[in-house]
């Protein structure tokens, strides 16, 4: 798709509809691929395993391994799409910047999704290129220079895997009886096992946000950014339990967020939603991370936004040339949220398939209450399977509905044995 304003909209089957490839198809994707396929976009879904949950809604799907080249390739290449939507870390990534040399529209651009996906590049851009403030950080690729880094960030510190998620590969470092255990973890437990590693240190913050930067086409055809409500959130075991917006934050620190979100947006470039990551101490702000599209804390906005405006509404809109309006004011592109909300994650408590969700009704049966059930195939401990979204009068009622109502709700799985069971019954095996 080229990048300017888009003056027209297709059904998904016209011969000259606008396609949109997405590299990883969880829950994410799946909103996506909802809002895309509301303006009429075609939809390709792409994961590593059949029935994705953003495979299930998508008008193609395709099931393969995206750090293998050839695979990645022959569907780009058999499908032509206007759009290549980065949604996991595990892609071949010197592949998306060949096909962005040959012209294809990798989003926001094949050099934010190399920087992002792991901690010692986006680091860099942030500290350095967009001149951000962060928590004091070193690195370290020895149990050795470990303990230097540690005694240079100072007690208490994290340690975690330069390339990592949902808490894995990092560890909290009391003190330096707490390092051994801490590099055998960041060594061997993040999603790319190396010796390299990073110590940052441990900001006792008030409250850790997410800022969903919007960079988007202006009337004139320039790019801009637009800045919904801070989503504030907090997590169990490194991994997102609940969010809410707005986050409750000073103006002052709000301002803030908005000028670190930009600086770090801008450094990184290209269209798109980003997830800035960031803690607040006060009126003080210090940058986390950033992911390049819609982040797993900014489920709370499918609620809190108006149908269309939700952080997919607005990826959509950015990368496809479509208007994102705001309101000016202090200096900043405000898109205000319209009711303040929460969400609160369902995690499954085993491991198996076929989740279940129980007691729905009961739970459920109170107003400001929606649910999404992923519909994931594979059930694992601690797999975030859904979540509750609530909306009330004030942010504090929010958050305190969306637990009560995701605590009601029961899980189970179909066990390893059984399911394994089932498909030779269906394979007339049994």
């Amino acid at each position: 798709m080229d990048r300017k304003k888009l003056e027209e909209l297709t059904s998904p089957n016209a011969a000259n509809a606008k396609k949109l490839m997405l590299l990883g198809s969880g829950e994410l994707g799946k909103e996506i691929v909802i809002e895309a396929k509301r303006l009429g976009f075609s939809t390709v879904a792409v994961d590593r395993y059949q029935g994705a949950p953003a495979q299930q809604v998508a008008d193609k799907s395709y099931t393969g391994l995206m750090t293998n080249a050839g695979f990645l390739r022959s569907i780009v290449e058999k499908e032509k799409p206007d759009c290549i939507i980065p949604e996991i870390e595990a892609i071949n990534l010197d592949l998306l910047f060949d096909l962005e040399k040959e012209g294809f529209n990798v989003i926001p651009n094949a050099k934010a999704t190399h920087t992002t996906m792991q901690r010692e590049r986006i680091r860099k851009v942030i500290a350095e290129d967009a001149g951000v403030k962060t928590s004091k950080y070193a690195y370290a690729e020895s149990l050795d220079e470990l303990k230097e880094a540690c005694e240079k960030v100072g007690y208490s510190c994290w340690v975690k895997a330069m390339m990592s998620s949902s808490g894995h590969g990092s560890a909290f470092v009391k003190g330096p009886e707490d390092i051994e255990k801490a590099y055998k973890i960041a060594t061997e437990e993040g999603r790319v096992k190396g010796a390299r590693i990073i110590v940052e240190e441990h900001v006792d913050f008030d409250i850790e946000v997410t800022e969903l930067a919007v960079r988007h086409f202006n009337e004139d055809g320039k790019i801009v950014t637009s800045f919904p409500k801070p989503v504030g959130h907090y997590q169990i075991d490194g991994d997102y339990h609940s969010s809410w917006q707005p986050a409750e934050v000073s103006e002052l620190a709000e301002k803030r967020i908005y000028e670190a979100a930009g600086k770090i947006t801008g450094a990184l470039g290209g269209l798109g939603l980003f997830g800035c990551e960031l803690f607040v101490k006060g009126d003080e702000v210090y940058a986390n991370e950033c992911s390049p599209r819609p982040h797993d804390t900014g489920m709370v906005t499918f609620v809190t936004h108006q149908l269309g405006f939700t952080q997919a509404g607005l990826h959509v809109r950015a990368i496809t040339g479509l208007p994102v309006p705001a309101i000016e004011e202090d200096g900043f592109r405000k898109i205000p949220a319209l009711t303040p909300g929460a969400s609160h994650v369902i995690s499954c408590p085993s491991e198996g398939y076929d989740a279940m969700l129980g007691n729905v009704f009961n739970a459920t049966n109170e107003l400001g209450v929606s649910l999404l059930f992923f519909g994931k195939p594979e059930a694992h401990v601690g797999r975030r399977m859904g979540v509750v979204l609530a909306t009330a009068n004030k942010v504090e009622n929010a958050k305190k509905k969306a637990e009560r109502v995701a605590h009601k709700i029961e899980m189970q799985t179909r066990q390893v044995a059984e399911w394994k069971k089932q498909q030779l019954k269906e394979k007339h095996i049994l």
